[in-house]
């Protein structure tokens, strides 16, 4: 009888592999893999943030709100009121024409006061002055998301491929490029996403270690212990607390993460022997997080609205001193005037979300956003006689977008499969940056607010490429389709952001070569 022959470890698949494998004990060759290709994509994200930030000079969408709201908000520590001619002004620098009477604005004031860091170093005189601290935001944004890669997957493509995609994606380059107040929320979203992940590694270390303890000294771990020194908490409470006071839509990430916390606590607690782990995360843990997180968060949101109670002219700051309410009586009738007018002013703000309707031709429903339908268009100024023009435009760039939506539903099948943490955590955080607009399907919204979930796109994608490169040892075969593919597809991804990025930063351009960018009649 004839014996099958011994089976031998898989070799690499290819030569790049064999080369590679020779090389990667070498300490330079390890460190030039680790952080070589992030350095890479730090400086692409740094050119394409910052390269003509200055121009267009020119007050672009929704920046003759925030950055001149920022401005007056610097000066008074609220927003004073501006008239229909001061962009002109504003632009030709004469900056001073705002008045002190207080105007109503529809979010918290810190996404303003990040705005207003430029204008202090920068001044007015140039756009620079109003878009420098979101684009340098923005590049934070991109360092972040690599970190965040990283510390899920432990995979240094997965790491490089993320932040690349960032980099190179116009929503993203854009959205770091204008005076707004949405990638300012998406940093701090994703700050107090990272700082929710290390305190998970962070307690659970500190339960496991009490578990040994006990069982050392023959005493029960039936119910578990709180644990109340939680330093990553906090900090992620801060960052949440700060994304709230840039847009209110950032309390949802600290309510879905704070839920996702305390249901890995329970498993967690299960892992390390704990008899009644539910129980335990839920009633002897889940009161100690909430009073780390909640009480922490809304003292950061208070505290965003420091100029606001310091002035005496702020917009309803004296609301029931003059007349325009009647104070609180009862079991209320001690809280503070000051306090009592800010809420008002909050009610007002939540009555101005939830009946915004005012059609926009730039509207794009939530349904449609991972499909790409109504990008915005924030700029465009024609010369030559419309020969040719200057363009902004959020068109993202669309392989990389369309191919975001399709690892989107790779990672739903992937997560019901295998139960991968990483892969579940990125599936929260799309829910908690876009499930919420569902909502408020009726409301005029804009396809950039994606780019607080785009992070967590861009790492799924990014983790669905990995899966298709194949390992260094899976057979020759299988290993150079996967890099023919994963290569083909970054290096047209490459090209459409090339052939994007004048539109992306209104470099002044041909009609015809504007007019070649409009895929879909949507896009016009």
């Amino acid at each position: 009888m004839r014996l099958p022959p011994t089976p031998t470890p898989a070799g690499p698949g290819t030569r790049l592999d064999a080369w590679w494998q020779q090389r990667r004990l070498d300490p330079r060759w390890h460190r030039l893999a680790t952080w070589g290709a992030p350095a890479i994509v730090l400086l692409v994200a740094i050119v394409t943030r910052l390269v003509n930030l200055s121009s267009p000079h020119a007050l672009v969408f929704d920046e003759t709100y925030y950055a001149k709201d920022a401005w007056s908000q610097l000066h008074l520590g609220y927003e004073g009121s501006w008239t229909d001619g001061d962009d002109a002004k504003f632009l030709a620098g004469d900056t001073d024409v705002y008045t002190d009477t207080a105007s109503f604005v529809a979010h918290p004031p810190l996404g303003k006061w990040v705005i207003a860091l430029g204008m202090m170093v920068f001044g007015v005189q140039d756009a620079i002055g109003w878009r420098i601290s979101v684009a340098i935001v923005g590049i934070l944004l991109v360092v972040l998301t690599m970190a965040i890669a990283h510390g899920l997957f432990r995979s240094r493509i997965i790491t490089a491929l993320s932040g690349g995609l960032l980099a190179i994606d116009g929503n993203a380059i854009v959205m770091s490029r204008v005076a707004l107040l949405d990638v300012i929320l998406a940093l701090f979203c994703l700050l107090g996403v990272g700082a929710m992940l290390l305190d998970r590694a962070w307690a659970k270390r500190r339960i496991e270690r009490w578990v040994v303890q006990r069982e050392l000294g023959h005493r029960h771990t039936d119910w578990g212990r709180p644990i109340w020194w939680r330093p990553w908490m906090l900090a992620a409470a801060v960052a949440f607390g700060a994304a709230s006071a840039v847009k209110w839509s950032g309390i949802w990430f600290l309510a879905i993460f704070a839920i996702l916390s305390i249901v890995m606590e329970a498993i967690d607690r299960r892992r390390a022997g704990i008899a009644f782990w539910p129980t335990s995360a839920v009633l002897v843990q889940g009161p100690v997080s909430f009073l780390l997180l909640v009480p922490l968060a809304a003292a950061v949101h208070l505290a965003s609205w420091t100029g606001w109670f310091l002035s005496d002219d702020g917009y309803d700051r004296h609301w029931t001193e003059s007349g325009g309410g009647t104070a609180w009586t009862g079991g209320l009738a001690w809280v503070p005037t000051a306090f009592q007018n800010w809420y008002h002013y909050q009610a007002s703000m939540y009555g101005f979300h939830v009946g915004e309707s005012t059609p926009h031709s730039y509207q794009a429903n939530p349904l449609t956003w991972l499909f790409l339908v109504r990008p915005t268009s924030m700029y465009y100024q024609e010369s030559d006689g419309g020969a040719s023009a200057a363009a902004i435009t959020e068109i993202a760039n669309p392989l990389i977008w369309w191919a975001c939506t399709a690892a989107l539903v790779f990672l739903i099948y992937r997560f019901i499969r295998t139960r991968q943490y990483g892969v579940g955590v990125l599936l929260v955080g799309v829910a908690a940056g876009y499930l919420p607009w569902m909502g408020y399907l009726q409301r005029t919204v804009f396809q950039f607010y994606t780019i607080v979930f785009e992070p967590f796109l861009v790492i799924g994608l990014a983790v669905a490429l990995a899966h298709l490169l194949g390992r260094w040892n899976d057979p020759p075969s299988r290993r150079l389709t996967g890099l023919a593919t994963v290569g083909g597809f970054l290096i047209l991804a490459i090209a459409l952001s090339i052939y994007w990025f004048p539109m992306w930063i209104g470099l002044p351009m041909p009609h015809d070569f504007i007019y070649s960018h409009y895929w879909l009649r949507s896009w016009l």
